[in-house]
């Protein structure tokens, strides 16, 4: 058999192609341009680094833009909140403030149409206030007839109304 000059450019062609039996472009032999990649510049790397970027590195000269970091508490200028707040502790009766849970006579009407006895624990029941806390009666509406509230406090008004309507307040 006699090689011909396409059997021999079909062969040198197989010899290139590797013996997968194709020839053609692979993924693993791509490789950027000459000249296309160019290396990462490192600046503030001595004076007159590459690009001009030693020295300054690119960032003018002082002020706080120049600076590796400024401080967390550093507010443009305007006066610092560990700065605005004082600097003693000192003392607060805060702590032992006594706090209520406020019920109005227009509530305890809405409640207590009819009168009757109302006592914290019911008022918790009822949903009106919250349960274990105290509770302080204030006299905004209108008192129902014959209301026996017993509450921790009392507003002025509030005793003044629910007397009036011919009822009684006990203070607990």
């Amino acid at each position: 058999m006699a090689k011909t000059e396409s059997g021999s450019a079909r062969d040198a062609q197989d010899a290139r192609a590797g013996q997968g039996g194709r020839a053609g472009l692979k993924i693993h032999h791509l490789r950027p341009a000459p000249g296309a990649r160019t290396p990462k510049t490192r600046v503030g790397r001595g004076e007159a680094s590459k690009a001009s970027k030693g020295k300054t590195a690119g960032r003018g000269t002082k002020g706080s833009k120049a600076r590796t970091s400024i401080s967390p508490a550093f507010e443009g200028g305007q006066m610092p909140l560990h700065r605005r707040l004082p600097k003693l502790k000192g003392f607060s009766n805060a702590r032992f403030k006594t706090t209520y849970q406020v019920v109005n006579l227009d509530r305890l009407a809405a409640l207590y149409p009819e009168g009757g006895d109302v006592t914290p624990d019911d008022l918790a029941a009822r949903g009106a206030v919250r349960r274990g806390e105290r509770v302080k009666v204030l006299g905004s509406g209108e008192a129902v007839r014959g209301l026996r509230v017993t509450a921790h406090a009392f507003s002025a008004t509030a005793v003044e109304k629910i007397s009036a309507a011919g009822g009684t307040t006990t203070p607990l």
